[in-house]
């Protein structure tokens, strides 16, 4: 296990958007419009995020010139990244990696993003810096072992962003590999994020996200001033993978770096929950249309979940079928199957009209979950979910869900992606705002200055 934060390195440092195929700058054109419409929306309308710029304007961290997506103020770069961070994980809205078991955009498209206008830089140069982030943190996450590194109460999103930002941060700011190295030996002493937050619904999920962003910036900054991290960051004796996980896979940390793109191993949310939700969600949903379910029929349901995802949003149904928050909604699969069964879907306005809804509440103590062989068969290369729906009347019905929508294998289409940017942005931007701003990012190769795009969130808010 030697070399490993060497060759990141020298990925990060060699990469270029020419050397990009075409279908991974395409798909990441996708993940930035979708990251975007979360941030604008989370800025208005997350619950955390008052406080969180009350805090950064308290701290004396505004009138720079960083953009904050969907506020028409400037901050200082290290606020935007960790603002832009937060908000973006702050629906539990964005993309996932079924394998890693975390969310790749939320921590690294800020940190690119600040960076980004601090320095100026192209649209190209934004694309680039991306796919640099998603390829290292990806790896680093399935290293570690995901299952290993939950049970150890961390968060792989926060820990393994933090140092997959602080690379693309570097790669914006011009790094050469000497320097990519040693903005990851700096962020190693930043990686963090816990789980605890699942204990009571606490909002530190989102800003441990955001702070992997800021922090990941400020060790990218550090080493271009010349600033030394340790060497062997990763595969050092008290390195990233010694110390996070207690069985790491330190070949998984390069495999295939430069030929395997795990960008394109990336998944997308239809649904504004953990993404352990989604898979059974579609199958509640197809077992309504096909068999014409009403909620009021519904005597009980069952979800099957792998064993990983049940203990996120499963374990235990006494806690679990009694949401309080937002945040215990989002990882609460009895919930998420009432609201499917009482709606027929599930979007990001649902938590506010059924978390008190008393019908809601008494339908989701009526779903249990439990660890399903099937769906743990399908886990990690998915993570899917099975339904039973049984009826007043006697009937039970079921199904089986392998790949859930937004899957790369069950991809969403650029159509889609509109249509869920849409219903982010529309309270707070017209749609010729909307229509500008979703064209300018997904032509962003096109742009000689991301300042210019980036201006075209605030839109009419």
């Amino acid at each position: 296990m030697t070399g490993i934060t060497r060759r990141l390195a020298e990925f990060a440092a060699g990469l270029t958007y020419d050397k990009l195929p075409a279908e991974v700058a395409a798909r990441t054109k996708l993940l930035i419009l979708d990251t975007a419409g979360i941030m604008v929306r989370a800025r208005h309308d997350a619950e955390s995020t008052d406080s969180l710029v009350r805090a950064v304007e308290r701290l004396g961290l505004v009138s720079g010139n960083c953009s904050v997506l969907g506020d028409g103020r400037g901050y200082v770069p290290s606020a935007a990244a960790l603002v832009n961070g937060s908000l973006a994980h702050s629906l539990d809205f964005d993309d996932t990696h079924a394998e890693a078991s975390l969310h790749s955009s939320a921590p690294i498209v800020p940190a690119v993003l600040a960076a980004a206008e601090m320095t100026d830089a192209s649209g190209k140069d934004v694309i680039t810096a991306c796919v640099v982030g998603y390829e290292i943190q990806i790896r680093l996450a399935k290293s570690l072992v995901p299952k290993d590194h939950y049970d150890r109460g961390y968060h792989p999103t926060a820990t393994c962003g933090v140092m997959a930002a602080s690379a693309a941060a570097g790669k914006i700011l011009g790094l050469d590999a000497d320097g990519i190295e040693s903005a990851l030996g700096i962020a190693l002493s930043q990686a963090a994020g816990s789980m605890q937050f699942l204990a009571d619904g606490a909002w530190t999920k989102r800003s441990h996200v955001g702070q992997a962003a800021q922090n990941g910036l400020t060790c990218a900054t550090l080493a271009a001033e010349g600033f030394k991290g340790p060497k062997q960051a990763i595969e050092g004796k008290w390195g990233f993978l010694h110390s996070l996980s207690p069985n790491a896979q330190p070949d998984k940390a390069t495999a295939g770096l430069g030929s395997y793109w795990e960008t394109m191993a990336l998944g997308v949310k239809p649904y504004p929950s953990c993404r352990y939700s989604h898979a059974a969600l579609d199958a509640i949903r197809q077992l309504m249309t096909e068999h014409d379910i009403a909620a009021d029929s519904v005597e009980s349901a069952t979800v099957g979940l792998p064993e990983t995802g049940w203990k996120i949003i499963g374990d235990s149904d006494a806690v679990k079928q009694n949401p309080k928050s937002i945040v215990d909604g989002q990882f609460s699969m009895p919930f998420c199957a009432a609201v499917a069964l009482r709606t027929g879907n599930m979007v990001w306005d649902d938590y506010r009209a059924h978390l008190k809804d008393a019908e809601t509440l008494n339908l989701a103590r009526r779903i249990n979950t439990v660890v399903d062989p099937d769906a743990e068969a399908a886990f990690p290369d998915n993570m899917a979910g099975k339904a039973t729906v049984r009826l007043k009347s006697g009937e039970v019905y079921e199904r089986f869900v392998e790949i859930p929508k937004g899957e790369p294998k069950n991809f969403m289409d650029q159509a889609e992606f509109r249509a869920k940017f849409d219903g982010l942005c529309a309270p707070y931007m017209s749609q010729a705002g909307m229509e500008k701003f979703a064209g300018a990012l997904l032509s962003l190769e096109e742009a000689n200055s991301l300042r210019s795009v980036l201006a075209l969130s605030h839109g009419d808010a």
